[in-house]
C-alpha cells in the first residue's frame, strides 16, 4: 500500500462529511432502485419442477414451507463433480444467520444444485451449513432459469446468462431467483439475478469495501480468484466460476 494521505481529526471529519452526502444520495438511489424491482411484472410459474429433498420428492410449491416468498441460490454443482464452486460457496457461507429473520418477514430461502442429493448432503455437512440444499437434477428448472447449459449450446460458443448471449466457460452458472406463491397457491418468478449480481449474497465484500485496501483484486486473473472454500484457504486455488461474477 503506498504511503496516504494524513491529515488531522478536523480536515478529516470535513471530508468524511463530503462522502457521507455521496453515501446517502446512493441510499436513496438504492431504496428506488428496490421499489422499482418490486413493481417488476411476474411471471405465472405452469410448469412441474421436482426437486430431490432430505423430505423426498418435492414440488416448487413445497419448498415454501408455508411462507408466501421464496428466494433460491442457484448453486454452481453439477453432476459428477466433487465439490460445487467456491465461489456459489462463498455466496453461501454467508446465509445461515438470515434465514431466521428472513423467516419474520416470510421468506423462506433454499439453495438449488443439478448435482445428486448425496453430494449436495455431504459438501453441507463438510462445510458446516444448516440450510435446505436441494437437487434439481431431474427436472429442467436450471435450464429454465437461465443458469445451466445444454452441451448443444455450449458447444455453439454462446449461451443466454445474463440476459444477453454470451460465451461461457461452465456448464452452470450462479444467480439468485426469487418467487411469491399467493393464497391459491399460484407461485410467480418476480426476479432473477445474475452475474455480480449475485454479489447481494457476499456480505463480506461490503466489509472489504469499508478497508483501506477494498477488495484488493487488482492484478489477480480474475475477480474472485482468491476465494476458496473456506475450510481449504491453506490449499492452492482451484478453479472454479473464473470470470463467472465479472
Amino acid at each position: 500500500m503506498n504511503m496516504h494521505t494524513v491529515v488531522n481529526q478536523e480536515q478529516w471529519v470535513a471530508q468524511r462529511k463530503q462522502l457521507l452526502v455521496r453515501e446517502k444520495e446512493l441510499m436513496r438511489q438504492q431504496d428506488q432502485l428496490a421499489s422499482a424491482r418490486r413493481a417488476l411484472p411476474w411471471v405465472r410459474v405452469d410448469k412441474q419442477y421436482v426437486f430431490d429433498t432430505p423430505q423426498g420428492k418435492r414440488s416448487l410449491s413445497d419448498l415454501f414451507e408455508g411462507r408466501s416468498q421464496l428466494v433460491v441460490q442457484h448453486f454452481m454443482f453439477a453432476p459428477g463433480q466433487e465439490r460445487g464452486c467456491a465461489h456459489c460457496s462463498y455466496m453461501a457461507d454467508h446465509t445461515d444467520g438470515a434465514l431466521a429473520h428472513l423467516a419474520q418477514r416470510d421468506v423462506s430461502l433454499v439453495v438449488v444444485s443439478r448435482a445428486p442429493l448425496a453430494s449436495l448432503e455431504r459438501m453441507r455437512k463438510e462445510m458446516g451449513w444448516q440450510f435446505k440444499w436441494v437437487s434439481s437434477g431431474e427436472s429442467d428448472f436450471n435450464y429454465d432459469f437461465h443458469v445451466s447449459f445444454a452441451p448443444e449450446d455450449m458447444a455453439g460458443g454462446e449461451v443466454y446468462y445474463n440476459y444477453a448471449g454470451q460465451g461461457f466457460p461452465h456448464e452452470d452458472a450462479p444467480g439468485v431467483s426469487v418467487f411469491y406463491k399467493d393464497d391459491a397457491g399460484v407461485v410467480y418468478h418476480t426476479y432473477s439475478t445474475f452475474g455480480r449480481g449475485v454479489e447481494v449474497m457476499m456480505h463480506t465484500y461490503r466489509f472489504l469495501d469499508l478497508t483501506p485496501l477494498g477488495r484488493h483484486e487488482e492484478g489477480l486473473p480474475y475477480t474472485m480468484a482468491w476465494v476458496r472454500h473456506h475450510d481449504r484457504y491453506a490449499q492452492p486455488a482451484a478453479s472454479c466460476c473464473g470470470s463467472a461474477h465479472a
